[in-house]
């Protein structure tokens, strides 16, 4: 298992991090995400069959912006 952290824009509310949250949890191979609006971050735990792309892809495909 690997430990990422993605700046992510866009969140403004909790409603906003279960977006974040549920979008990456459909993933298979993440098993834990934790997303923080107060701080633009998401936290995920994911097998190393998880790419950045896909992980990035998650997030846009849910309406947020994931910062470089």
């Amino acid at each position: 298992m690997e430990r990422k952290t993605l700046s992510v824009t866009g969140m403004s509310c909790n409603g906003c991090e279960q977006n974040v949250e549920n979008a990456l949890r459909s993933l298979d191979g993440v098993s834990r995400v934790e997303a923080d609006h107060q701080d633009d971050t998401v936290d995920i735990v994911a097998d190393d069959s998880v790419s950045n792309d896909d992980l990035t892809a998650a997030i846009e495909g849910a309406g947020y912006d994931v910062a470089a």
